[in-house]
């Protein structure tokens, strides 16, 4: 990218926060062109990674608990939202290990928010969730 090494790391972990959030991007870009470049280890790269999309997961998770307080569960009418809501009745917290999935995974980090999920399970699962997924970008890219 021909920056310094630690901006192409916060440049990593920033698209991976804001992918993991409502806003819309992509984080596997910037994760490709850094492991082509090979000046970072694998477990630097795979674990900045997860902690932005887990770190942004979790924004959207606590987005969802504080609108929860204002809107009745009714209110989540997009088709989205409602099959987010039946994985996590149905699964719980193990839904959020599906979180970097696109399409549903915001949503699954909203309504599980929306739900009061525990947060250290969900802070777990969708970590496990996020890794296993740079874990295997970084297989095809690496």
């Amino acid at each position: 990218m021909n920056f310094p090494a630690h901006l192409d790391l916060w440049s990593l972990f920033g698209s991976s926060f804001l992918a993991a959030t409502l806003l819309p991007g992509g984080s596997e870009v910037v994760f490709a062109l850094l492991a082509a470049e090979n000046v970072h280890s694998p477990s630097l790269l795979i674990g900045i990674a997860t902690l932005g999309n887990t770190l942004g997961g979790m924004v959207t998770l606590g987005m969802g608990r504080l609108l929860a307080r204002r809107y009745p569960m009714r209110a989540l009418e997009k088709p989205a939202h409602q099959r987010a809501s039946r994985w996590l009745h149905k699964y719980g917290p193990l839904s959020l290990l599906w979180s970097w999935v696109p399409v549903i995974g915001d949503p699954l980090c909203f309504v599980a928010g929306w739900l009061r999920l525990n947060l250290l399970l969900a802070l777990a699962f969708i970590a496990v969730g996020k890794c296993a997924r740079y874990a295997a970008l970084w297989s095809v890219t690496g």
